[in-house]
């Protein structure tokens, strides 16, 4: 079903549509639906892999968006960071869930690599901008850093597995990550905020 809708410059923010969500209104979580599938239909599937599941997962994240549209804490972040990380977490227990079955790559991989195609040309070209800024901001971590976000966050892998892939103390690769973490908010904050404004 195709839920796309022509631009209105008088489109709602991402806070109000959430707003409006609490209301119970159906409209309001269609257009965020167009905001903001393709991205984390993106995010699932490099969490995944081309199973079909990444679609599932999108469906379930807006299913919780509906539901638990009073949890959201604009304090805490954007409402693109609030559904990314609900896809991250959802996609994430599915990984985890067939684990037994999953073969870790060797070498690892860049999980930015297989951005998907937007489906309009402003679309995409918003989710080029989007991954451009991304890949900036990750690449200014240490690499320390950078791998085990990466290991955390696009393989699932525990602070104990994490630790144990990378020969590494369990308490070095946990300040690794809170401190990539800190630091790629600073990096973040400018877009988020203007994501928030806008």
């Amino acid at each position: 079903m195709n839920l796309r809708r022509p631009p209105d410059d008088r489109d709602p923010s991402d806070a109000a549509l959430v707003g409006a969500m609490e209301l119970r209104d159906a409209d309001a979580v269609g257009r965020l639906y167009d905001r903001h599938a393709s991205r984390l239909l993106g995010l699932a599937d490099r969490i995944l892999g081309k199973t079909g599941e990444a679609e599932e997962v999108v469906q379930e994240v807006f299913l919780y968006a509906w539901r638990s549209a009073s949890s959201f804490d604009p304090s805490r972040g954007s409402v693109l960071a609030w559904l990314l990380v609900a896809t991250r977490s959802r996609a994430i227990d599915r990984l985890r869930a067939r684990r037994p079955t999953v073969a870790a790559e060797p070498g690892g991989r860049d999980p930015l690599t297989d951005v998907p195609a937007a489906g309009d040309v402003e679309e995409g070209s918003a989710a080029r901008e989007w991954e451009t800024i991304c890949r900036g901001a990750i690449g200014e971590l240490p690499s320390e850093q950078r791998r085990v976000l990466e290991l955390a966050y696009f393989e699932g892998l525990t602070h104990q597995e994490i630790a144990e892939r990378t020969s590494t103390a369990l308490g070095t690769v946990k300040t690794r990550i809170r401190l990539g973490l800190m630091k790629l908010r600073e990096l973040m904050r400018p877009y988020w905020t203007r994501e928030r404004d806008a």
